[in-house]
């Protein structure tokens, strides 16, 4: 399904406006960031040439230590190291937590011996697997998260301390990032930013789920700009620690390669900026099939946004996505603002060919001409 076959003549105008600004940053350099959530060697059915990161989703804690859950998780991690035989620049990371899987991360990083053993434990695994270091997905320190699990306002300082531990026990070599929260209160509350960005090498900003599960009106959730409606956007988060003196070439600008989709939506505007419920999320690899056109679904741009939109009449259903339009701007927004990179939740919601991988790459390859 060509989506962007109907906003062909906007987006050319958009795009144009983007190349014919002076690049900040190297395309060669551009570092392409995917979390892989699937099986063992289902993930040879991907372009993984076409990345330079693949962060194992998930690792959990067990008591204070790093832990991969079954043998199958190990046979996938293992797997995804034989990659590097055919791609030796590929790094293989592993990640602890997800929206979920950080449960008793406030109370185990509150000690300085939870953290001490934590921080052995990564070096334990790392250095089993081979990988190449580790990408902390604490979702979030200091705030309101999972209905239920605990937080507290000294995590800040505790993430803080973690990740000088886990410095200083993986070294220099190994590579350390953290999925850091896409919106404003994140921002602002959760990370000590002097003191964390000069530890770690990438910032894996999560600018999607903007809109999230708990939302009461629809909007974009995960979008370039921002708009008058709505304040948080990739570019919002960006601004606001580029501001703040983070450098921009150790952000990685998230890309949803899912819709989120909401129901009980009126037909005012098309859905946009209109009372919902959170319905269900859709992998790119099913939109064809769940946005067909007997669906009732009609697709919209936002050009202010530079963001996709579909809604159905038929359903009173709203739909929030990335598509290749969208994510093409998004690698140029980072080539031309020197960002160290682009990142994405995750490669199985992706087709097997002529994604959103393959757009990326594509705009790589392109950028500049």
């Amino acid at each position: 399904m060509k989506l962007s076959i109907l906003f062909l003549p906007v987006f050319a105008i958009l795009t144009q406006c983007a190349l014919s600004q002076s690049p900040a940053g190297s395309k060669e350099k551009l570092a392409v960031i995917g979390y892989y959530a699937g099986r063992g060697t289902d993930i040879d059915s991907f372009a993984t040439n076409q990345l330079t990161h693949i962060i194992f989703s998930f690792c959990h804690l067990k008591g204070n230590l790093l832990h991969v859950e079954n043998a199958r998780d190990t046979a996938t991690i293992m797997h995804m190291v034989s990659l590097k035989q055919k791609n030796p620049q590929l790094k293989v990371i592993l990640s602890l937590g997800g929206w979920g899987g950080c449960k008793t991360c406030t109370d185990v990083f509150a000690t300085d011996s939870g953290r001490s053993q934590f921080a052995h434990s990564v070096k334990d695994l790392t250095d089993y697997f081979h990988t190449d270091g580790l990408d902390l997905d604490w979702e979030y320190p200091a705030l309101v998260n999972v209905p239920g699990y605990a937080f507290s306002p000294d995590d800040k300082d505790h993430f803080t301390a973690l990740i000088r531990l886990l410095r200083t026990g993986l070294g220099k070599k190994k590579e350390i990032s953290f999925a850091a929260g896409g919106y404003t209160d994140y921002l602002k509350t959760s990370i000590d930013w002097k003191n964390v960005t000069p530890l770690v090498d990438y910032i894996n900003l999560m600018t999607y789920d903007l809109v999230n599960g708990y939302a009461t009106v629809t909007g974009h959730h995960t979008p370039l700009y921002s708009t008058p409606q709505d304040v948080e956007s990739v570019d919002h988060a960006v601004s606001w620690l580029d501001s703040i003196g983070v450098p921009v070439s150790k952000i990685a600008i998230g890309m949803a390669f899912y819709a989120r989709v909401f129901r009980d939506v009126d037909s005012v505007n098309n859905g946009l900026y209109r009372p919902c419920h959170f319905f269900r999320g859709v992998g790119y690899k099913d939109f064809a099939t769940y946005f067909s056109p007997d669906s009732g679904f009609v697709y919209h741009w936002d050009p202010i946004a530079q963001a996709p939109y579909m809604y159905s009449a038929k359903q009173h259903l709203f739909a929030s996505f990335d598509d290749t339009a969208s994510i093409r701007l998004k690698t140029l927004y980072a080539l031309h603002k020197g960002l160290g990179g682009v990142m994405f939740w995750q490669l199985t919601e992706d087709t097997f060919s002529g994604g959103l991988l393959e757009a990326v790459d594509n705009t790589k390859k392109t950028a500049f001409h």
